[in-house]
């Protein structure tokens, strides 16, 4: 269950609490941290915000429990909805929130794109590197030789880099946490809040029902001790081999730039467009 306490209730459907997360999952530190961030820059709520979510258990913090205007959408499908909603609603902080399913195997595809358009969003993409609703198949996050009810004697596939992909295809900011590092994630999505541009943080979640207990880490706490293990802060990084970092997290962040947006560029085509159009009509009327 998400912790009140600390917050204004006015973010939170509290007819649909407690959560309906499996014991230990890192969906409700991550809605923590979204909503401690929030609250830090001066948000009494979300009347300010439109959320976008796909399917699978990440996209549930959204809705139903965000207090919050949200679109759910079909598997895959966020980022375009939710370029769409920006395009329109310009005003409004548009927040696509999904799991590493959703946002990096069946709707890679956009995921990558809309970083290359570098998109006036900001995109959470929870990894815990399994398709956790469905029952723990392997996702094209879940590393090297993990075991998962697709792969029983580990997992063959090499993972996306996916916030190195995303960093690559032209994003603002990038930036990659664990649920270990609550305030550390915390801080990136106000960060990210107060940027333009492509915002993109991945954050490492445990699932201890679809992945911890098939690889010895039955519960959440056995998992936030093993990512505090093996993560590496992307300065120390730098200097290690590409062995020394096989089945490491790298955390930290990996972009922080002030490119020219999207809807920036779209606005200066529609004043030359204008313009042209106004000297058509000028020449027309004079002929």
């Amino acid at each position: 269950m998400v912790e009140l306490k600390h917050f204004s209730r006015s973010f939170l459907r509290e007819e649909v609490l407690p959560t309906a997360f499996c014991p230990g999952c890192g969906i409700g530190i991550i809605m923590n941290a979204f909503i401690k961030a929030v609250s830090e820059l001066g948000y009494t709520d979300f009347s300010q915000f439109a959320f976008v979510s796909g399917i699978g258990c990440s996209a549930w913090a959204v809705s139903p429990y965000f207090k919050a205007d949200s679109i759910h959408v079909t598997h895959g499908r966020a980022i375009p909805v939710a370029t769409g909603l920006k395009l329109i609603r310009p005003d409004l902080n548009v927040v696509v929130i999904s799991g590493d399913g959703d946002l990096a195997n069946i709707g890679g595809n956009h995921l990558i794109h809309a970083a290359r358009r570098n998109i006036d969003l900001t995109v959470i993409l929870v990894n815990n590197m399994t398709f956790g609703m469905t029952g723990g198949q392997t996702s094209s996050l879940t590393m090297s030789d993990l075991r998962t009810a697709t792969s029983p004697y580990g997992n063959p596939e090499r993972p996306f880099k996916i916030s190195e992909l995303v960093k690559t295809a032209g994003a603002n900011y990038v930036a990659r946490w664990t649920t270990y590092h609550m305030i550390q994630l915390s801080n990136s999505i106000k960060k990210a809040l107060k940027k333009k541009g492509f915002r993109f943080i991945e954050v490492v979640s445990q699932c201890p029902t679809g992945l911890g207990r098939r690889i010895g880490k039955n519960d959440g706490i056995k998992m936030l001790h093993w990512f505090k293990e093996i993560s590496v802060p992307v300065t120390k990084a730098r200097n290690m081999s590409d062995s020394e970092l096989k089945d490491k997290i790298i955390v930290g962040e990996l972009a922080d730039l002030e490119q020219k947006t999207f809807q920036e560029k779209i606005s200066k085509i529609n004043e030359r467009a204008k313009k042209t159009l106004k000297q058509l009509v000028m020449a027309s009327k004079n002929n």
